[in-house]
């Protein structure tokens, strides 16, 4: 454990600068981690179009579709009763151009940003147009801020209730599958904070995902420097970390680290990217964030290829495949995972198949 951490602070230490490091790690505060990330602000939403919903009953305490709103053609506002949240949750679901039969499913995690309408994916990360001629269903998450997309232990006083996994894992897919026609082969992929969310899923339920793909991820959270890290995401929104598992030596750190349980990956289609963090294609004159991008950006996707490095040489080790993009260009922006979107999906899509 301990030559895993030295080789993870040394990693982050090459690659970013070093007064940053050593806030972040030593104290968890919002630096780099923790810095506004322009990558995922939210941008404009549409405007839903109603579309009745059919009379659904269900036994108390079991989840069921409240109802389903059309957005566009394809593209559906689908709110779940949820248990375990104990709320209903709303989720985007794309349906393909085809719905004759039954068909693999997406799930898409956001990242830290997300909002309550919408999901960055399908906003700034050009996912409605590259899933136009793929014949899955996709699921995009909506909310779920800075919450890793996991259960926390207790609710948190600005984060609210958050038991994601559960609604994610075991509610959510026989409703999907039953409504939309799965097939009962499924994919979850995510980037930034969503990407160790996927990650986290995929280890903690082997059994339900057949492919995963991280894009600009960290994947450790037994690791001082990895619990650090994920303290200053949910310190950005106010949030507790305490709230989510326990306190800094609480055994459910350890338990959802991503690259300690790697061997539960074995089997699956994996595909993992980050770039550099030196300014790329898109980071040039004319790109009205690109001041943010580099500042901000690029600091943050240098920690994120470092983290991915790490676990591409994990999941080596251990004679697991995997299919590793490490760019040597590109900041921690939309425009690189709209482009590592089409290149994950050969892998994703074997997976599926």
């Amino acid at each position: 454990m301990r030559s895993r951490r030295r080789t993870f602070s040394e990693l982050l230490r090459r690659r970013l600068p070093g007064v940053l490091v050593t806030v972040a790690l030593l104290t968890g505060a919002a630096a780099p981690f923790a810095l506004a990330d322009p990558a995922e602000r939210p941008s404009s939403g549409s405007s839903d179009k109603p579309d009745p919903a059919e009379p659904t009953t269900s036994p108390p305490n079991t989840p069921f579709i409240e109802r389903v709103t059309r957005i566009d053609e394809r593209l559906l506002s689908v709110s779940v009763s949820s248990p375990a949240m104990r709320r209903s949750v709303d989720v985007q679901v794309l349906l393909p151009r085809n719905t004759s039969h039954v068909r693999p499913v997406v799930y898409m995690l956001d990242g830290r940003s997300a909002r309550s309408e919408s999901n960055n994916w399908a906003e700034r990360g050009g996912a409605l147009e590259f899933f136009e001629d793929k014949d899955v269903t996709v699921v995009f998450t909506v909310g779920g801020p800075a919450s890793y997309y996991t259960d926390w232990q207790r609710p948190d006083p600005v984060l609210g209730l958050n038991k994601w996994e559960t609604f994610l894992t075991e509610e959510l897919p026989p409703l999907i599958d039953a409504r939309f026609d799965g097939n009962g082969r499924n994919a979850v992929m995510g980037v930034s904070m969503g990407a160790e969310a996927a990650l986290m899923l995929a280890v903690r339920r082997p059994e339900l995902y057949s492919a995963v793909a991280g894009h600009s991820g960290c994947y450790e959270m037994g690791t001082d420097a990895g619990q650090a890290q994920t303290r200053a995401v949910i310190a950005t929104y106010n949030g507790k970390a305490d709230n989510m598992f326990g306190t800094e030596h609480d055994p459910q750190w350890a338990a959802h680290d991503v690259l300690s349980q790697a061997e539960a990956l074995r089997g699956k289609a994996i595909y993992l990217s980050s770039g550099s963090g030196i300014p790329g294609g898109y980071d040039v004159p004319g790109n009205p964030e690109l001041a943010s991008a580099i500042g901000f950006g690029g600091p943050l996707e240098a920690a994120t290829f470092a983290c991915t490095r790490i676990l591409a040489d994990r999941l080596r080790a251990l004679g697991i495949p995997a299919s590793v993009s490490l760019r040597g260009t590109g900041t921690h922006s939309w425009p690189y995972w709209r482009d590592e979107l089409a290149a994950s999906w050969p892998a994703v899509a074997a997976g599926l198949n």
